[in-house]
């Protein structure tokens, strides 16, 4: 439970600042819409931190939170719940056989009901849930009236419309729902970020830095059509020091660095249609960008000695 004084949005604010890395106009932001008991949905590329926001805000509520992942399979009875079959043979239908979904717990509870990638859900549980927003209660065949418990909000998490296997929201569901879009953080938050989540521990801050960089020239390259999240970065350092403990080595040596960043960064990266070239080849590039500066007298550590599996500049 929160330990959060009842009506101090801004002490509430400050608590969830101490988890989340920068953000505070975000925090802030969403903070409102909640304890004005509006509902919620976060637009932003993923690794954005869009569900780490959205938990800590609960947590610091002291709210339940309820998490439903938003895909094709989704259906109206998972989302709500259902009768037990074995037990409605013994017992008929009534409310002690029901198993609820996490709409249904989430409105006995006063929760907030979390649904990652929303746009992602059928147009039919998005009815189910653009009623429950509308009305602030369920009608659920042959047990009657679900009404909400104070308390009850829906905060959803989405990506962006072009993104794989994703559509386009209804207006019905913007019109119930108070919007945030979020992107990328700064080059200094994504540093910090990365090092928090134990990528970066006991590494040095600049070569960690030049991680950070690699990772964001992802997302403005011409090739690719979806770039890395702070994520890549985290990996890729985690990767770099196990292949260097591995191979008796620093992580910094040119080898480890690449092999790290192909690891770690290739299948993050999406390329864009018509593109000739892999992402491995993409991602290479980038890393020769960043580890092997026209300034740096030794090109980043190994330059004389090629990488595993690189080809050597010409």
């Amino acid at each position: 439970m929160s330990t959060t004084p009842p009506g101090s949005a801004s002490t509430l604010v400050d608590a969830v600042r101490a988890s989340v890395v920068g953000r505070r106009r975000e925090i802030e932001r969403v903070v409102a819409a909640l304890l004005a008991d509006r509902h919620v949905v976060i637009e932003g590329p993923p690794g954005t931190g869009k569900s780490t926001l959205l938990r800590t805000v609960a947590h610091e509520l002291g709210v339940g939170f309820e998490f439903v992942e938003g895909n094709a399979e989704l259906t109206p009875a998972r989302l709500v719940g259902h009768f037990d079959p074995a037990r409605v043979l013994a017992e008929g239908y009534d409310a002690d056989v029901v198993v609820d979904g996490p709409l249904a717990s989430a409105l006995r509870e006063g929760a907030l009901l979390y649904v990652e990638e929303i746009n992602r859900v059928p147009e039919e549980t998005l009815n189910v849930l653009i009623t429950v927003m509308s009305e602030g209660e369920l009608h659920v065949p042959r047990l009657g009236r679900l009404a909400a418990a104070p308390g009850f909000r829906l905060v959803a998490a989405m990506n962006p419309f072009d993104a794989i296997g994703t559509a386009r929201i209804s207006g019905a569901v913007y019109d119930r729902v108070c919007r945030l879009a979020v992107d990328y953080q700064s080059a200094d938050d994504e540093r910090s970020i990365t090092e928090q989540a134990g990528g970066g521990d006991g590494l040095d801050p600049g070569w960690v830095g030049k991680v950070v960089e690699l990772v964001r020239l992802t997302r403005s390259h011409p090739d690719l059509r979806v770039g890395s999240s702070v994520r890549g970065a985290i990996d890729m350092c985690a990767v770099a020091t196990s292949l260097a403990d591995v191979r008796g080595t620093k992580v910094t040596d040119s080898d480890v660095s690449l092999d790290a960043a192909l690891v770690a960064l290739s299948g993050r990266v999406r390329l864009r249609e018509g593109a000739n070239r892999s992402t491995e080849e993409i991602v290479e590039e980038l890393w020769k960008t960043v580890f092997r500066r026209r300034d740096d007298p030794v090109g980043g550590e190994g330059k004389a000695n090629a990488p595993t599996g690189a080809t050597p500049d010409h």
